[in-house]
């Protein structure tokens, strides 16, 4: 167990650097800036940066603290990040190698700052692999829409320092954030993993004509979906009786996907340019409009939960 004094803290009116001010980048610095931290955004888009101080405001309204106490600016290069900075959230795009160019010359302008990768997917040991001090180096997955959903995976790297581990959980439960330490460095971490296991078996019933894409959604947003917020998968198969667990695996498990390459139906819709709402037909159809409809549903359907379960509430202790 670290000592209180060997724990890494970021004080108050801290310094914090958001790499991305896009989708994930702007809402992560809102929570920052309404704890009162100095936040600057770097983002090579100049559109982007423009707009930065907006759509912020439209988070922070969104935000149980509507008061905005730090300060926010955005700049275009690594350059103009303070070199004081002691927290650097990286929220760039979701392509290896970016992020890791990225990382490796920020950590030459922060020289004293953590660097915490908001990666999805990458292994934080992967992310690092050109930082010189990758003991600074750790993961944060901040989940979408980042204001409005409690949880963080924090990942543990390899050569993270341990003391660096404690003091981002601690941060991120004073952001009133729920973090949970991820302690192996693993591709897509735990809720990743668990999702996209779901959606391999997902698009197999599909493959396999078992059911049409519209019926699988169907199924699960009026099943398990409805239970999965309040009963996670551990605390359902202890609920049912783990002798009625195992006894179904032993019967269902041979049937399920074991693919371990992307399934043909979704090799085939890439190669066809049928990418899904962003080009109007991916495995379901997409008319006009439907996109935007379903992130308002999204949207409204995490506030209500978020609000029943105690959104800004820590994880028991």
């Amino acid at each position: 167990m670290l000592n209180d004094s060997d724990r890494w803290r970021l004080p108050e009116g801290g310094r914090v650097a958001i790499l991305g001010a896009g989708l994930m980048g702007h809402a992560i610095a809102a929570i920052f800036v309404t704890h009162g931290f100095d936040v600057t955004c770097l983002d090579p888009d100049a559109p982007t940066r423009e707009s930065l101080a907006e759509r912020v405001d439209a988070v922070v309204a969104q935000l149980p603290s509507t008061v905005t106490t730090g300060h926010l600016r955005a700049v275009g290069e690594p350059s103009d990040l303070d070199p004081a900075t002691l927290l650097v959230v990286e929220a760039a795009p979701e392509d290896l190698a970016l992020k890791q160019d990225l990382l490796a010359r920020i950590a030459k302008c922060c020289p004293h700052a953590v660097l915490a990768t908001n990666t999805s997917v990458y292994r934080v040991g992967d992310v690092g692999a050109y930082v010189d001090q990758r003991s600074r180096v750790i993961g944060t997955h901040w989940w979408n829409p980042p204001h409005l959903i409690p949880l963080v995976e924090v990942i543990q790297g390899s050569e993270t320092n341990p003391a660096i581990v404690t003091g981002v959980f601690e941060l991120l439960r004073s952001l009133g954030k729920t973090p949970v330490l991820v302690q192996k460095d693993t591709p897509g971490f735990i809720g990743n993993r668990l999702q996209h296991a779901l959606w391999r078996e997902a698009m197999a019933l599909i493959q396999e004509g078992i059911c049409e894409a519209s019926d699988v959604d169907l199924v699960v947003r009026n099943s398990i979906g409805l239970r999965l917020s309040e009963v996670g998968p551990i605390e359902n198969a202890d609920y049912v009786g783990l002798d009625l667990t195992r006894a179904i695996h032993e019967y269902v498990f041979p049937a399920l996907s074991t693919a371990q390459e992307p399934l043909p139906i979704l090799e085939e819709a890439v190669a066809a340019g049928n990418l899904g709402a962003k080009t109007g037909r991916g495995l379901l159809v997409w008319p006009e409009g439907a996109r935007e409809a379903t992130g308002r549903r999204l949207t409204a359907r995490v506030k209500l939960l978020a609000s029943l379960i105690g959104m800004g509430t820590t994880s028991p202790e």
